[in-house]
């Protein structure tokens, strides 16, 4: 038994182990897909262009998102980079450490702090982007000009639909309860 499966192969257990269980399968292939594609994007960019820049995907998409919006709040950075507020003090403290991002105090209030590049940050990805830029170039080689527009606006319908109409399907789901907090590392009693 190998550790990787094509997608084709995966596709076709799922069928094969679920069967007659009422699933609607296309949508399942989709959203599946979306992470599947994610996960080989990101590991794919990580091992080239990233990692000669000595970067993270998250590093990235934090320098990205400072470099594209300016100087910013860390609440709103973390929450345009996708990640935790607690993930992003221990991403903004190495990015710190390297020279390439500068932490400081909001003007106006003391409780917030504020997100901008250095000018060697500034620097690193506008070297860095060209690169990635070309990457990208790479994944989506085999589709047409036509085509990633149109999974472009497809994929954007789905983040639309999450992001205006999750937090009520998950209260729907929860019956308007709160979830229960997660467990680090441990197996749920009973």
């Amino acid at each position: 038994m190998t550790g990787y499966r094509t997608i084709r192969e995966t596709e076709k257990a799922v069928r094969a182990k679920l069967g007659g269980t009422p699933v609607k399968y296309e949508q399942m292939a989709a959203v599946s897909n979306i992470y599947r594609a994610a996960s080989a994007v990101r590991q794919h960019f990580e091992n080239s262009v990233l990692r000669g820049a000595e970067l993270t995907w998250t590093s990235f998409v934090v320098l990205y998102v400072v470099w594209i919006w300016g100087e910013m709040e860390t609440r709103y950075v973390a929450e345009e980079a996708g990640i935790s507020k607690g993930t992003l003090t221990g991403v903004a403290r190495t990015l710190a450490g390297r020279g390439l991002l500068e932490r400081r105090g909001h003007p106006d209030d003391g409780r917030l702090a504020l997100l901008r590049l250095t000018e060697e940050g500034e620097r690193l990805m506008e070297k860095v982007f060209p690169a990635f830029n070309a990457e990208e170039a790479f994944v989506a080689d085999g589709l047409t000009d036509e085509e990633c527009r149109t999974l472009a606006d497809l994929l954007r319908k789905i983040v639309v639909q999450t992001e205006e109409r999750g937090e009520e399907r998950r209260l729907e789901l929860l019956n308007g309860e709160e979830p229960p907090p997660r467990r680090s590392g441990r197996r749920p009693r009973g």
